[in-house]
């Protein structure tokens, strides 16, 4: 046990002298926690710019200019009317919609001639465009509504009537498990969880490939050839410290006010096989890659897309069957499906028993590769000093 410990403050002092792996394991947390924090803190998209071509110029036409003017989502940038070159302009002002509300628009209304407004969608940002979308389809409808009531009204019909003859049915949306659509809830935690991964995937990475290339590995088999006790040496280390990132990362979700159910026993469980999980699959490949720069490289490109694969925002059902496969053996695809069943659904421990099981299945296949891989490293390297 003494040498253990004396090992062990070695392992400490050559973790905080690398400035690389200080840099990724603690820094990049903080930063890109702090970061992606303030960058979705608005929570919504709000002020997309749009344009207006009034080219009937009438009592109506400017009501539903007004009607565009006080929703917050969009901001109207320009109220022309003719359209001239819009296409010239979006280089520059990159307008998320253009509403034409055609000539005579009053006067077909008034003949019932069911006049169209064109609505013309910029598309090149998806969120965007789907957000104005929405908010210009409510205050068109909401208008439309309106008008028709008021001129049901004016043939004669009670207010009551009027609103009855128009409205068959009442929808009712109950929104449910962000109910506000707030943004920060929805991308936060599976952005944060991607780069905790990919922390702990490159600081494992480094562990043993640095031994390999310092000759350090050498120094410590003079104290044991087994790879169970070299393992517990390595790991031991951010055993201690991956805990307080979790906290970290945890009262950012209280800073920044994200209403999820992240403190109980299914979370903590959930966050703990992930952490070994990913500790394995690092440290694996650390032994099987004896070199610092191939090892991260080749990690880096393990484990960047796998926020695009964990099937957060884009379902795993629409991925092509072999990449669907690939993505269930990233432990951050399993990990995002259980947080949301427990952070959001209110689920416990039972409803994560999938999750739970793949990510175990994960951690001990790794787990055994490593042992068997490092084992079979320091057979090699004994056998190369007894034939020199």
């Amino acid at each position: 046990m003494k040498d253990f410990l004396k090992l062990l403050k070695i392992e400490f002092q050559r973790i905080f002298s690398n400035g690389v792996l200080m840099a990724i394991f603690i820094g990049a947390p903080i930063f890109y926690g702090i970061l992606f924090g303030y960058v979705y803190k608005q929570a919504k998209v709000l002020n997309l710019p749009i344009v207006v071509i009034d080219e009937d110029h009438s009592p109506i036409s400017d009501k539903i200019i007004q009607a565009f003017q006080d929703n917050e989502v969009l901001l109207v940038n320009d109220v022309r009317y003719t359209a001239g070159n819009i296409l010239k302009e979006m280089p520059v002002k990159q307008y998320e919609a253009v509403i034409t509300i055609p000539k005579n628009f009053e006067a077909d209304i008034l003949q019932k001639r069911h006049p169209e407004i064109r609505v013309d969608l910029n598309m090149a940002n998806i969120l965007n465009a789907n957000t104005a979308s929405k908010n210009i389809q409510s205050v068109l409808v909401t208008l439309n509504a309106g008008i028709e009531i008021e001129s049901l009204k004016k043939s004669g019909l009670h207010p009551a009537q009027a609103l009855a003859s128009y409205e068959s049915f009442k929808i009712n949306f109950n929104k449910l498990y962000n109910s506000s659509g707030n943004y920060i809830t929805f991308m936060f935690p599976g952005l944060l969880v991607a780069i905790i991964q990919q922390v702990i995937f490159l600081a494992m990475a480094l562990v043993f490939a640095r031994d390999f290339d310092d000759g350090h590995f050498g120094v410590l088999l003079k104290k044991s050839k087994s790879s169970f006790y070299l393992i517990a040496l390595k790991a031991t280390p951010f055993l201690i410290m991956i805990p307080i990132i979790w906290l970290f990362i945890g009262s950012l979700f209280s800073y920044f006010k994200i209403d999820a159910d992240i403190y109980n026993l299914p979370m903590f469980l959930l966050a703990a096989i992930l952490t070994l999980a990913s500790m394995c699959i690092g440290m694996l490949f650390s032994i099987a890659i004896p070199s610092q720069l191939k090892v991260t490289e080749l990690l880096m490109v393990v484990s960047t897309p796998a926020f695009i694969l964990s099937g957060f925002t884009w379902p795993t059902l629409a991925f092509p069957d072999a990449i669907s496969s690939f993505a269930q053996i990233i432990p951050s695809t399993q990990f995002l499906s259980g947080f949301r069943k427990i952070a959001f659904y209110g689920g416990d421990i039972s409803s994560i028993k999938p999750e739970i099981n793949t990510l175990l299945l994960i951690f001990m296949v790794s787990f055994t590769l490593m042992i068997i891989l490092l084992q079979y490293k320091i057979y090699l390297f004994g056998k190369k000093n007894v034939n020199h």
